[in-house]
């Protein structure tokens, strides 16, 4: 039975990730920067895999000593790094998201690198490749957003971009026969399955049925559902043609709007906004709203991707977009977010 190290077990894309490690036949080593958390998770994820003996959980931080991380990976055969900081409201320090992402990256790669662990799998994001840069254009795994821009990106935006660069940095200097592959979603929808962290991703379809959106807001995002992420996780796992190459993990650009249509068709009792909400009225909500400042650089852009790469080399095949969004608020409503 190949072991797997999993970071971020406690988060939307890790929980999901490790029900399918478990029911694939693999054995879960999850990491969590709170035990107690990391234990609640498990008896949540209980209910969700039948395997739930080959699940255990450690505790350790991405800004932890490299020697914590050198335990933690020993005896793995591949690690795949989800952890990184993702908060709701943007720090005014860079720093407080950059140096634990970086960091982060490179305990892992150097720790696995020190044990002849197989490959890591690295979540990135649709934020390293997209910012920065033209906002009107097909974007593919050749693009780099430019963290220098502050106008077209955020702090997670560039801390995205500079811990994927870390790592790929890493990789062409070492000599150790460890490989890389590097997943990048999008927006990631899908089911909900814990009340206590269900993804900043999530909360786009959470504010458009619980009345938080008075108008529709003009901009959109590259949707992929989080079932399609974990599908690619594991194919970037375990297809020899993935080492060495990112993947952008994208099913369709769909605007705001997209998305409210969908939900008005499922649930058509509810009401739903229909002005659409004029950009520089954005910018003034979101000095108040801070969960929404970070989608002010969605505005006037299209950024559309190419996902021909996951396709044809991994065989890939995402689930509808909105089958996604569906799911989505199902889970929501199940959770007893929305009333």
């Amino acid at each position: 039975m190949e072991k797997v190290l999993l970071t971020g077990i406690t988060g939307y894309v890790g929980s999901h990730l490790a029900i399918q490690l478990l029911d694939q036949g693999y054995e879960v080593i999850g990491t969590t920067r709170n035990l107690e958390r990391g234990k609640e998770m498990k008896e949540i994820l209980s209910a969700h895999s039948k395997n739930i003996d080959k699940l255990s959980i450690l505790e350790a931080n991405l800004t932890d000593e490299l020697y914590i991380w050198e335990e933690a990976l020993s005896g793995i055969d591949y690690a795949i790094h989800v952890a990184s900081p993702l908060p709701r409201i943007m720090p005014k320090n860079d720093d407080d998201l950059i140096i634990p992402a970086k960091k982060g990256v490179l305990n892992v790669l150097q720790a696995a690198a020190a044990n002849g662990v197989k490959r890591v799998v690295l979540t990135s994001s649709f934020a390293a490749i997209a910012y920065g840069v033209s906002k009107r254009k097909i974007f593919t795994e050749e693009d780099w957003t430019d963290p220098s821009n502050y106008k077209d990106s955020t702090a997670y935006i560039r801390s995205k971009a500079i811990a994927e660069k870390a790592a790929w940095n890493f990789i062409e200097k070492d000599n150790s026969g460890l490989e890389l592959s590097v997943v990048n979603p999008g927006l990631i929808l899908g089911p909900v399955l814990d009340k206590r962290d269900y993804g900043t991703s999530a909360a786009a379809v959470l504010k458009m049925l619980d009345g938080s959106f008075p108008a529709i807001p003009k901009f959109g995002y590259g949707i992929v559902d989080v079932r399609s992420v974990v599908d690619m996780h594991i194919k970037a796992m375990t297809v020899p043609k993935a080492a060495g190459e990112r993947f952008i993990c994208i099913n369709s650009f769909f605007t705001m709007a997209d998305v409210i249509n969908v939900l008005r068709e499922k649930y058509p009792e509810r009401k739903f906004p229909k002005m659409m909400l004029p950009n520089f009225v954005v910018r003034i909500f979101s000095l108040f709203d801070k969960e929404a400042a970070p989608a002010t650089v969605e505005l006037n852009a299209e950024r559309l991707h190419s996902n021909e790469k996951a396709r044809k080399l991994l065989n890939w095949e995402p689930i509808s977009d909105r089958q996604s969004i569906i799911d989505t608020a199902e889970s929501l409503f199940k959770l007893g977010f929305i009333k």
